[in-house]
C-alpha cells in the first residue's frame, strides 16, 4: 500500500483571491513504512510575498525568483503522487490550492476522497484536545525542535511520524521492507500447521534424587494423580 504524506506552503489563504503555492514537500510510505523517497519543490508564485506569509515560512521574493513556476512542475508532481492516498494535515486547505493550480494548467484535479485528513483523525481520536501538528508532536513525544519555521518537506516528515502514531503506532501491520524500502512478499500463515515431535528427545535435566522424590510424591496421591495419566 503506497501513501504520500504531503504538505504545501502558500502566499495566503485563498487561491481565488490570487494566492499561490510556493512549496510542496512529500514523503513516500509503503505499508506504513518510509521508503526514503521524497518530492520537494520550491515554486515561483509570480506575485509578491505578503509579510504575514513570509513570517510563517520565510520564503521571500528574492529566494523564489529563480524557482520554476507551477506550470513547469505540475505534471511531474502528478506523476510522483499517482493515485496513492494523500496524507495531509487539514487536507481541505492543501487540496484547494493543489486543485486550483492544476485547474489553471488544465490538468486533472485531485478527488477529495484521495486525501486522508490527519487533523480529522486527531479530532476524532482526541476530542476537545489541541490537534495542531505541534500539539500532536508533544502528545506523541516526536522531536520537532528543528521546526522553527514552517517548511513543506520537514512538515511532511514530521507528519509521517504523527500519522503512524495516529493509526496505532509505528509499523502497525509489521510490514517488512527491503533495503530500498519497497515491501517484500509476506509468507501466508498455514492455520493447519502443528509442530512435530523432536527427532531426538532432550536429555533429562532432573537428577536421580529429584526424579525419585517426584515419584514418591506422585504415588502418595494415589490413582488420581494427573501425572499417571500421561506416563
Amino acid at each position: 500500500m503506497r501513501e504520500i504524506v504531503l504538505d504545501t506552503e502558500t502566499t495566503g489563504f485563498e487561491p481565488e483571491q490570487g494566492d499561490r503555492i510556493v512549496e510542496i514537500g512529500a514523503v513516500e510510505l509503503y505499508n506504513h513504512m518510509p521508503t526514503g523517497e521524497t518530492y520537494h519543490q520550491y515554486i515561483n508564485p509570480k506575485r509578491g510575498m505578503p509579510q504575514e506569509a513570509f513570517a510563517v515560512h520565510g520564503l521571500g521574493d528574492e529566494f523564489l525568483a529563480d524557482k520554476p513556476v507551477f506550470e513547469r512542475i505540475g505534471q511531474a508532481f502528478l506523476d510522483f503522487i499517482g493515485n496513492s492516498k494523500l496524507i495531509i494535515h487539514n487536507a481541505a486547505f492543501d487540496m484547494k490550492f493543489l486543485n486550483a493550480e492544476l485547474g489553471w494548467m488544465g490538468l486533472p484535479k485531485l478527488p477529495m476522497d484521495q486525501a486522508v485528513d490527519t487533523l480529522e483523525i486527531a479530532r476524532r481520536k482526541f476530542p476537545g484536545s489541541p490537534a495542531s501538528l505541534d500539539a500532536l508532536c508533544r502528545r506523541f513525544n516526536i522531536d520537532n525542535s528543528s521546526r522553527t519555521l514552517h517548511g513543506a518537506l520537514l512538515d511532511s516528515e514530521i507528519l509521517a511520524e504523527v500519522y503512524l502514531e495516529l493509526i496505532g503506532g509505528k509499523q502497525p501491520d509489521f510490514g517488512l521492507a527491503t533495503a530500498s524500502g519497497k515491501p517484500t512478499a509476506t509468507t501466508e500463515i498455514d492455520s493447519s500447521w502443528r509442530p512435530g515431535a523432536r527427532p531426538t528427545a532432550l536429555s533429562p535435566r532432573l537428577s536421580e534424587k529429584e526424579t525419585a522424590a517426584h515419584l514418591t510424591f506422585v504415588n502418595a496421591m494415589g490413582d488420581g494423580a494427573i501425572w499417571k495419566k500421561f506416563s
